[in-house]
């Protein structure tokens, strides 16, 4: 589990690109690998909420994962594989069959039809974690499942899994941030921009990137600059979303249809499908978007 990613790394989601008849575009896929791989990070993940993995087939997720690993080995990059379900059994199905094609990191969200008790949180992660000891798993810790941990849980799961290594965060609660990185560094935490800007004040932590991938000399100033630079970077970052939101109102929702609209400032060929019956941003909204930049953001 050598190549964990340090703690003050960027973690960034490959997305999935789907062709006309949503079918996975593999060539096109590829190519955002090794695009992020070339000039973002090495470390990279698939099927969180951002790539679908809530809503493929068992033969997308098995056609994807073979193709992520492939290119992912090809790039250089350290390829984590997300697995979100309804089924437990599901869940392990898969980790499964993401071992066998090589995977030794693993994403993790809880199963979100009805928010876990403590005693079924603990069987969740024994049997995942317990079950792969030789994997390391991150715990994306978010709303849609229905339950946020705190670092209450997050001790006891530490102290049960040495194989769970890390959380990912999108909240930007100062007191929520604080709360969670009192188990830190026992756990490694990926905050996204605004959390990782209150984080990093006191904190190594990674970033969970999101919007500032938009332009990826940028986020890499982010994360190299200090903490006026990132301040200043966030009140544009936030500008941004507000953009984001507007263009979505009542139209589309997804966490996909939102990080394709991102991806595509760096390809512009790169489709903005997202999986029925689901709603898809527009080549329009993206035109939208990328005219709203701020200065300094608009060019990767």
């Amino acid at each position: 589990m050598s190549d964990t990613p340090s703690p003050a790394a960027i973690l960034a989601t490959a997305v999935v690109p789907w062709t006309a008849g949503f079918e996975f575009d593999e060539d096109c896929f590829c190519r955002q690998v090794h695009t992020l791989a070339r000039g973002l990070t090495r470390h990279l993940y698939v099927f969180g909420t951002a790539g679908e993995g809530y809503a493929v087939t068992e033969r997308q997720f098995d056609q994807v994962a073979a193709a992520f690993w492939r290119s992912s080995r090809e790039a250089g990059a350290t390829p984590m594989l997300g697995v979100i379900s309804l089924s437990l059994g599901q869940i392990i199905d898969r980790i499964g069959r993401g071992r066998a094609l090589g995977f030794r990191h693993f994403q993790l969200s809880l199963p979100s039809w009805g928010a876990l008790n403590d005693r079924e949180l603990d069987t969740f992660f024994a049997e995942t974690c317990g079950r792969f000891p030789d994997s390391s798993f991150h715990h994306y810790n978010l709303m849609r499942s229905k339950r946020l941990l705190t670092s209450l849980e997050y001790r006891r799961l530490a102290d049960a899994h040495p194989n769970l290594v890390a959380v990912k965060s999108s909240t930007d609660d100062p007191a929520l941030v604080a709360d969670l990185l009192t188990v830190s560094p026992r756990l490694r935490f990926f905050f996204t921009e605004f959390g990782y800007a209150i984080a990093r004040r006191t904190h190594d932590v990674g970033l969970l990137i999101s919007l500032a991938s938009v332009n990826h000399r940028r986020a890499l100033a982010f994360v190299s600059g200090d903490d006026a630079r990132r301040t200043a970077d966030v009140v544009e970052l936030r500008a941004m979303l507000a953009t984001l939101i507007g263009l979505s109102k009542g139209r589309f929702h997804i966490d996909g249809a939102y990080d394709k609209l991102l991806f595509r400032t760096a390809d512009p060929q790169f489709p903005l499908r997202v999986l029925p019956p689901y709603a898809s941003a527009t080549g329009e909204d993206f035109s939208r978007f990328r005219a709203s930049l701020p200065p300094g953001w608009a060019a990767s």
